[in-house]
């Protein structure tokens, strides 16, 4: 059993319903980053800056995460972060049996498709979705990261692949992590001149 399991990926890409699949599978626990409360400001009068409210989503999540772990929770899943975040993973996490998924698409139609056709609609914006696949493929994989691509690919058949790796992937528990440049990454705060 591992202790978190973390998927990445473009909009549309499917971590949710990754994220849905790994929890039905493992009947264990889910932590995205929509679930941190609420807020407007730290006083009620400072104004919120988009990067001070992703450092509290950030921090809230890895508060989260590191909660269930103390507990004895196993196979923990944490989804919806914002990709810049995915280089902090093996600093934050170092010394636990985590593996990132990291989801990606050859078939940049079925990418588009999968956006069309997501059931809480959201946000559509093909283009910096292509950009944000396009970033994520050409990045090499961090300590305990691992490439699903899902094109052509089923619900099913992503699910089995994510489960397969998560249960046959030993994970590096110590090793050497410098972290890469922001710029091999994207972000919704400061979408790293994607748009």
């Amino acid at each position: 059993m591992r202790d978190f399991i973390f998927i990445t990926g473009a909009s549309g890409i499917g971590k949710s319903t990754l994220a849905k699949g790994l929890l039905n599978h493992y009947q264990t626990t889910c932590i995205e980053q929509h679930m941190v409360p609420e807020f407007i400001s730290r006083d009620g009068s400072e104004p919120m800056t988009g990067a001070l409210e992703e450092l509290t989503c950030w921090e809230t999540l890895v508060a989260m995460l590191m909660c269930f772990h103390r507990l004895g929770y196993k196979n923990i899943i944490a989804s919806d972060l914002d990709d810049l975040r995915t280089a902090d993973i093996p600093i934050v996490f170092k010394g636990t049996d985590f593996i990132t998924l990291k989801l990606v698409c050859s078939d940049l139609q079925q990418l588009q498709q999968q956006m069309r056709n997501r059931p809480d609609g959201g946000l559509i914006d093909f283009e910096l979705q292509q950009k944000m696949n396009e970033k994520n493929r050409s990045r090499s994989p961090l300590v305990n990261e691992v490439e699903i691509d899902v094109a052509g690919k089923s619900i099913g058949e992503v699910l089995e692949q994510a489960v397969r790796i998560i249960e046959t992937t030993p994970a590096c528990l110590d090793y050497e992590y410098q972290k890469p440049p922001k710029e091999l990454f994207y972000s919704w705060v400061f979408a790293n001149g994607l748009r």
